[in-house]
């Protein structure tokens, strides 16, 4: 059944984030989790959500970061799992003891993508991603480059995958973190590291998710993100800087 996800274990480990704004960077001590092979395809988006899949092999994408976690509820539902995301409107919350398909924490993201390695690649990007030098519109059916050494196809370029963590919550107010690059970046852009975001609805034809699942025995933190950090990060001392959306504006 094409539904089914392909998912890959990864062991504990840490990895190291980089905040470029704040200047800041911090080690992360991850658990045990597991983590899509693949992006979820256009066939797989279609038969949980009943939508067309005209590229059944690709990526799936122009995906807001809704869709992605109703579809992550979705996913779990259809395999008879504990749904992961609360929703109070728009308000969604992470019950981190349950098992279902989820959104990586970017923490997670970037530790699965490494793969060990400590460059900005885990292997040649010309092997390893579709990017702009590779001269094509639209992406590419999955598993068509290398993988890493966790197995993971396409982590970079392709598509980029959406992330549970706010990008940063005192300068974009509730965006969401997508990591990996895509097929229309430069390749100079396309790093382990990278961090991008966009708001819940936004939708790109680059922008897609690739399911982890893991459960925690926590309550509003796990793998790198915690809600009260969040609260925190969204503090802003003095002025407002030019350009700035605070929650609440």
């Amino acid at each position: 059944m094409s539904g089914d996800f392909e998912l890959a274990g990864i062991p504990s480990g840490t990895v190291t984030l980089h905040d470029a704004r704040r200047k800041m960077q911090r080690v992360v001590e991850l658990e045990a989790f597991e983590i899509g092979v693949y992006a979820v395809t256009e066939e797989q988006l279609a038969e949980i959500l009943g939508i067309p899949a005209p590229h059944p092999r690709r990526p799936a994408s122009d995906v807001s970061w809704f869709r992605a976690v109703r579809f992550c509820n979705a996913a779990s539902e259809w395999e008879g799992l504990d749904p992961v995301y609360r929703f109070d409107g728009e308000e969604v919350t992470w019950d981190v003891t349950s098992d279902g398909y989820r959104l990586p924490t970017e923490a997670e993201w970037e530790f699965a993508c490494r793969a060990g390695s400590v460059g900005p690649h885990y292997a040649p990007l010309s092997d390893a991603a579709w990017t702009g030098a590779d001269g094509v519109g639209t992406p590419q059916p999955v598993g068509g480059k290398i993988p890493n050494l966790n197995g993971l196809f396409d982590t970079l370029g392709n598509v980029w995958e959406w992330c549970w963590d706010l990008l940063d919550p005192a300068r974009y107010d509730d965006y969401r973190v997508f990591r990996g690059g895509g097929f229309a970046d430069d390749a100079w852009s396309v790093r382990a590291s990278v961090r991008r975001g966009g708001a819940p609805r936004m939708h790109h034809e680059d922008v897609g998710l690739r399911l982890a699942r893991g459960a925690f025995d926590t309550f509003d933190e796990a793998q790198g993100w915690s809600a009260q950090a969040d609260r925190e990060r969204a503090l802003i001392d003095g002025a407002l800087p030019s350009g700035w959306t605070p929650r609440g504006r």
